[in-house]
């Protein structure tokens, strides 16, 4: 993550960042990881309230600073590390941290769309991209916001005023919580399957849910899953999660497998395209 630390916007009020941490369900049960803890005022706040810190900062100078800092306080260890190649715990933990704007959509990958995530992520981020992660009702629902809805209770707990931050950003933020499904409408197990079927939905480029998914389920399937779910005639972005949830599930159990491989893997594949297009835009400029 070079240049982390002139990409942000840091919080300088000791007793607004304590209001933030007061809106989480953090207690002195709990381990919390700080993503880029920059001069510690959320970590300073964070002591009083949970059990373990563990912030992760990637600039040098920066997390000398902070171990200086925090030297004699029990509960506080600092890592110096990048985040976004720093393995998870495979402990119980949270994360309530400010994250830089421009990784923020790497760094919810990163947490969020693992077997690894934390009970409960306490984001402060752009508000455009909360709402895009979060989806309906704070905004219109995407691609990202289909795919996280049935593993995570997600909200926005309030909004950031620009003035709290030093330098003062350029655009509106608040403060997002993004928690685990006590039930997920899909199986932990089945995550990565059914984030292969929404991608796959969303990136035919069709014009409606029938034909996208016309090679994978058959004709007569797709005409009783049209009368069930009442798709006919719908784009993949006008369907709620729980239509979404019900088509994988048919897909799970009557697709036979020789039509699955149309599907599985295709978040990979398209990544890899992904990244070859952007290589040969970049060697043709």
């Amino acid at each position: 993550m070079e240049n982390l630390l002139h990409s942000q916007n840091f919080l300088y009020d000791p007793q607004f960042v304590g209001s933030l941490v007061d809106m989480s369900d953090i207690t002195l049960d709990d381990t919390v990881i700080e993503i880029g803890p920059g001069k510690g005022i959320i970590t300073e706040q964070l002591t009083h309230r949970a059990g373990k810190i563990v912030g992760v900062e990637y600039d040098h100078d920066l997390a000398q600073q902070l171990k200086q800092k925090f030297l004699n306080t029990s509960n506080v260890d600092i890592v110096e590390a990048d985040f976004l190649k720093w393995p998870l715990p495979n402990y119980k933990y949270k994360v309530f941290s400010n994250i830089p704007f421009e990784y923020t959509s790497r760094i919810v990958e990163k947490i969020l769309e693992t077997p690894k995530a934390p009970e409960e992520a306490y984001l402060i981020m752009q508000d455009l991209a909360a709402k895009r992660f979060i989806g309906k009702p704070f905004g219109e629902d995407s691609q990202i916001s289909i795919l996280l809805q049935p593993f995570y209770s997600m909200s926005i707990l309030c909004d950031i005023d620009r003035r709290q931050y030093r330098p003062i950003p350029s655009v509106n933020t608040v403060l997002a919580k993004f928690k685990k499904a006590e039930k997920p409408l899909v199986e932990l197990k089945d995550m990565q399957e059914y984030r292969d079927f929404v991608i796959y939905g969303y990136n035919q480029w069709k014009p409606t849910v029938e034909e996208a998914f016309k090679e994978v389920f058959s004709y007569k399937q797709i005409k009783i899953i049209s009368r069930n779910i009442n798709i006919r005639g719908s784009k993949p972005s006008d369907l709620q999660v729980k239509d979404w949830v019900s088509l994988f599930k048919i897909y799970q159990k009557y697709v036979p497998d020789q039509k699955k491989t149309q599907v599985k893997g295709f978040e990979k594949i398209l990544e890899k395209k992904q990244k070859k297009m952007k290589k040969e835009y970049r060697t043709r400029r």
